[in-house]
């Protein structure tokens, strides 16, 4: 029992699942202020376009009596355009996440092609040559590709 605990002890305190725990709690934080944006701003701009139907109006009622079972259409629809703009909202996230990201290895690629030499040593004669040289003008050794 007690590995069993110093095993788990180590797994979360890896880096990864604090991580991974900072991005649920984010992640549900996001969720609730675009489930908002969705609930409190364009469904009710959507209700003004239909006629000023309200979204919970819409509803499918299947069979009579005291209380008949419905497919709540205007429940799914809000679910639907609450994954869209999240999905969407994430899409922009890793987008510009991505392209700082390539600008940050684009400029150490530039920043290592700067830092390269210029000459090189021959291994032969010890004479500085070009850095792209395949044949020393010296001693006119062919020196072999790293």
């Amino acid at each position: 029992m007690k590995k069993f605990m110093n095993e788990f002890k180590e797994f979360i305190s890896r880096g990864n699942v604090m991580d991974l725990a900072v991005g649920m709690i984010i992640g549900s934080a996001f969720t609730m202020i675009v489930t908002s944006l969705v609930d409190d701003i364009f469904m009710p701009l959507i209700s003004v376009l239909t006629g000023g139907i309200s979204f919970e109006d819409w509803k499918i009622i299947l069979g009579g009596g005291e209380n008949p079972p419905t497919l709540a259409i205007g429940s799914f629809v809000a679910a639907v355009l609450n994954f869209i703009i999240v999905a969407f909202c994430i899409f922009m996230v890793v987008k510009t996440f991505n392209k700082f990201r390539s600008l940050s290895l684009l400029a150490r690629k530039e920043a290592a092609e700067e830092a390269a030499p210029a000459t090189k040593i021959c291994p032969y004669c010890r004479s500085a040559i070009a850095a792209e040289a395949t044949r020393c003008p010296h001693c006119t050794s062919v020196l072999e590709e790293k």
